[in-house]
């Protein structure tokens, strides 16, 4: 057993970490003092860093915040621009630290203060990335003397590290008591494997390997994602993810935001903003949220704009914003549960949207189909609901 300092909330006491099957923890802290809700990031967040590695056989990382993912990403090169909308175009990147830096900037606004999840034993690179990012704690297979080292200067010492057995598998029957009242169900251990996307349901029907990729990643991401959820993913990484939302279509808009964020992020005029050589890195993320929305003619009209730049930028005018998302194309957007109607294939499209992944299931199926098919979109149906609460 392990003493928390509490639980959810602070006046929630007392709080433990146990084993249900009362062996030994599969954990070891090697930094800070983890808590409740560090934990509950932690152990959601390793499961599907390790299940997205043995899917793709890649170096794999999430960004986890309030038991959701805010990014994902597995190790592919980072084209220049990417590099330098995730500020990392001064650093030379691991694979795995390359997964992590994709995973941080899906959304670096809701990675502020983030739980960091890593397939592979974490490497230098990845610890450096890891020291100048503002984050809750890690958790990893392993860390390098090296890596761990730098880890545990961070914060004064004060940095969360954890170390899983990754050869630790919990028991098939899991239990959460609710109210006074005890649940109990099996483990959604359903494997996420190609075989899934076999069920191609539009008349647009090719699928590419890097497609493949993308929609293992998208199904796997939602799988540890609070549901209602969904989410985009372009080339090795999520752009976008809606989470915890009551309505399908308001989680296909949150996510499809944040994927048109993602993609006006790496606007020229945005790569190009005259920032002060003494703005953080969260400033900055801040700074370009607020440049990229309504609220930018305010700041421009008092002055606001002299605390984080040099000279006052030029406004991303709305018109050059929407011919920009226009370029965005090839995504795949994944669903944990079916669409119900058209609207949401008709949103998803407006963000680049070129192939779906859902369960399929609704009375609505055909007209779903059919929206697709209006779009040359290919839709695959799973045949598997993936609710996670």
């Amino acid at each position: 057993m392990r003493e928390l300092k509490y639980g959810l909330n602070p006046h929630q006491i007392p709080a433990s970490l146990t084993r249900t099957d009362g062996g030994p923890l599969p954990i070891e802290v090697l930094g800070g003092r983890p808590g409740y809700v560090n934990f509950m990031d932690a152990l959601n967040a390793w499961q599907l860093v390790k299940e997205l590695r043995t899917a793709t056989g890649l170096p794999s990382a999430t960004s986890f915040k309030h038991v959701s993912p805010a990014g994902v990403g597995v190790g592919f090169p980072l084209s220049e621009s990417l590099s330098r909308a995730y500020f990392v175009d001064d650093l030379t990147l691991s694979p795995l630290a390359t997964a992590y830096a994709r995973a941080r900037g899906a959304d670096r606004l809701c990675s502020y203060g983030d739980w960091v999840a890593l397939s592979d034993v974490c490497d230098t690179e990845t610890a450096t990335l890891l020291a100048r990012e503002v984050s809750d704690g890690v958790i990893a297979p392993g860390y390098t003397p090296e890596a761990l080292e730098i880890l545990q200067q961070k914060r004064k010492g004060a940095y969360n590290i954890v170390q899983i057995d990754p050869a630790y598998a919990p028991a098939p029957i899991e239990r959460r008591d609710i109210f006074g009242l005890t649940f109990e169900q099996g483990r959604n251990d359903v494997p996420i494997t190609r075989e899934m996307f076999e069920t191609i349901v539009t008349e647009a029907k090719d699928l590419s390997e890097p497609v493949i990729l993308d929609m293992l990643i998208a199904q796997i991401t939602l799988k540890y994602t609070q549901s209602n959820s969904v989410c985009y993913v372009k080339d090795g990484q999520s752009i976008g993810i809606g989470a915890g939302q009551q309505s399908r279509i308001h989680c296909t808009r949150l996510a499809g935001d944040k994927a048109d964020h993602w993609w006006l992020r790496q606007h020229p005029q945005v790569l190009a903003l005259p920032f002060r050589e003494d703005i953080a890195r969260p400033a900055r993320d801040n700074a370009i949220d607020v440049y990229l929305s309504n609220e930018w003619e305010d700041l421009l009209a008092d002055g606001a704009w002299e605390d984080v730049f040099t000279q006052k930028p030029l406004p991303l005018e709305a018109e050059a914003k929407r011919a920009w998302i226009k370029e965005l194309t090839g995504v795949t957007v994944g669903s944990d549960a079916f669409f119900p109607f058209g609207d949401n294939v008709e949103r998803t499209r407006k963000s680049g949207a070129s192939y779906i992944v859902q369960p399929g299931g609704s009375i609505r199926d055909d007209h779903v189909i059919a929206t697709c098919d209006k779009y040359g979109i290919v839709m695959v149906f799973t045949g598997i609901r993936l609710f996670h609460h």
